[in-house]
């Protein structure tokens, strides 16, 4: 029986065998995802081979970047056909082109800012490309801040502080830019999404979400945006219903459009999630998910012994309507 996750519009089928991978090639936790815009698939991974570039049929074509990184977290596409890579086990976010040619390193290999100093980088997440090329760093897990930078890696402004009011963030984990400019944030766990203009000034929060982790936006002026929401992990509320892990589309004012997800939500199975950590859509409209089940499972099954493989990624593709 064909698995269906999503209501009206935004409605999915996983595909279980997309990806035609070397029998011989070790792919860990798919932590980013990129789609360039012939709609090749970058798969930013914590095996030894940490890019893995598939067709948008799933035919494998090459890997690069081995022995570079220490731990990948966020991939995302420059307007400009670059790829921006996060890695917040060595505190640096690093430009090359499609093909893996190095063209800029922001941030000093293996030395972290101060914690929660507000300079860059302590642990940083992912980053984003605004219209106009400058690159925006969100800095998690030991700081509270969005970081702005120049096309060259030159620091140019930022903002934001631990805490959970306007324009604070308490683990900014995920970033985006729309086509006018505005930046969307992840703020992990205060359960929102925070939307600014691209100078800061915050403009309005999605809180219809739970713990979002991944994210991505459709394309347009006004887009919906994607999120993947990561389940609770306190004993007080480990096994309540609707809290994921799920991915939602949501609209900027929080409606929430469509919830992708099987029943129940947390396994291995096809549209299931684990810990939904990446997500990009193809111009077709499928969507990738990358998942680091493997780093989360203790949390999501405690005492559970964990299976010898977890999937690391999924794509799902749309279902066409009105053809």
């Amino acid at each position: 029986m064909t698995t269906t996750v999503g209501q009206g519009e935004f409605r999915f089928v996983p595909q279980e065998s997309w990806a035609r991978l070397p029998a011989d090639l070790a792919l860990g936790e798919v932590a980013g995802i990129a789609v360039d815009h012939d709609d090749r698939v970058y798969l930013f991974n914590r095996g030894p081979h940490p890019v893995v570039v598939l067709e948008r049929d799933g035919t494998f074509v090459a890997t690069w970047g081995a022995g570079v990184f220490t731990n990948p977290h966020g991939a995302a596409l420059g307007p400009d056909g670059t790829i921006l890579l996060t890695d917040n086990g060595d505190h640096t976010v690093r430009r090359f082109t499609l093909d893996g040619e190095p063209l800029l390193e922001i941030g000093i290999p293996g030395q972290p800012s101060p914690f929660l100093s507000g300079t860059p980088f302590h642990r940083c997440t992912h980053s984003a490309v605004g219209p106009g090329g400058e690159i925006y760093v969100s800095d998690g897990y030991g700081n509270a801040r969005v970081h702005v930078f120049s096309t060259d890696g030159r620091l140019v402004g930022g903002w934001g502080e631990p805490g959970a009011r306007h324009g604070q963030f308490n683990l900014p984990h995920n970033i985006a830019c729309d086509e006018r400019g505005r930046v969307y944030v992840a703020d992990r766990e205060n359960h929102r999404v925070q939307i600014f203009a691209a100078d800061g000034t915050y403009l309005s929060s999605v809180t219809s979400v739970h713990r979002p982790s991944g994210m991505t936006l459709t394309g347009g002026p006004d887009p919906l945006v994607l999120v993947g929401e990561l389940a609770p992990y306190l004993p007080v509320n480990h096994d309540s219903h609707h809290l994921g892990p799920r991915v939602t589309v949501v609209r900027a004012d929080g409606t929430v459009v469509s919830t992708l997800a099987a029943e129940p939500s947390r396994g291995t199975g096809p549209g299931q999630f684990l810990s939904p950590h990446a997500l990009a859509l193809d111009s077709h409209g499928d969507l990738y998910v990358g998942d680091v089940g493997v780093t989360d499972w203790a949390d999501l099954f405690p005492g559970t012994p964990r299976p010898d493989r977890i999937r690391p990624f999924q794509k799902l593709a749309r279902v066409r309507t009105g053809a």
